[in-house]
């Protein structure tokens, strides 16, 4: 989900999580201070739900489950909404946040970047169970995946490549992800595919 700059005055930790459980907008928790969330677009959606339906797939009766868009992540006093979250902590059924993801993921746009790429990516990699995380671009195609296994280097994929998720055992081509993706580096690759 994207980020909007709007920043509201400073709140509490028990009224943002009051708050947002009665809210129609979303909105992340960074120390005190509450940023908006944004409405996401077509390839945004697309990826985040290629990638949620690859993993709900593969995980179906295991006990790693994975959410969309709409569960929260603690890390000490913030909360993100990752974009897709992979779960092994047995939630309850009226959990709203995780603080044990083992994958998280995030769907980069121009507006969102800058704090995928910074912000989130410092708090995420303090999550001790954290395994992998993941960062598509949705402008073009561009894959990064960052693992705690390899002292957080990060690897870059393209299409034509596939990557394995270890901490899940699941292996996806990158065009799975970007199916039905509508940019000029997937237009490129489909025409190139026909010839």
């Amino acid at each position: 989900m994207a980020t909007s700059a709007q920043k509201l005055t400073f709140i509490s930790e028990d009224d943002y999580l009051a708050g947002e459980k009665i809210s129609d907008i979303k909105y992340e928790y960074i120390d005190g201070d509450v940023y908006a969330m944004s409405g996401a677009s077509n390839n945004h959606n697309l990826i985040a739900g290629n990638v949620f339906l690859a993993f709900a797939n593969h995980l179906k009766k295991q006990p790693c489950r994975p959410y969309i868009s709409d569960m929260k992540v603690k890390i000490g006093s913030r909360y993100f909404y990752p974009d897709v979250i992979v779960d092994c902590s047995n939630l309850t059924g009226d959990s709203y946040f995780t603080e044990q993801p083992k994958i998280l993921v995030e769907v980069l746009s121009k507006s969102t970047r800058r704090m995928d790429e910074t912000t989130k990516r410092m708090n995420y990699m303090q999550i001790p169970s954290l395994q992998e995380y993941i960062l598509i671009e949705q402008d073009f195609v561009d894959v990064e995946i960052i693992r705690r296994e390899t002292g957080w280097l990060s690897e870059h994929y393209f299409l034509g490549d596939e990557l394995t998720l270890s901490s899940i055992g699941l292996t996806l081509t990158v065009e799975d992800i970007y199916e039905r993706v509508q940019n000029n580096d997937v237009k490129e690759w489909l025409e190139s595919q026909q010839e």
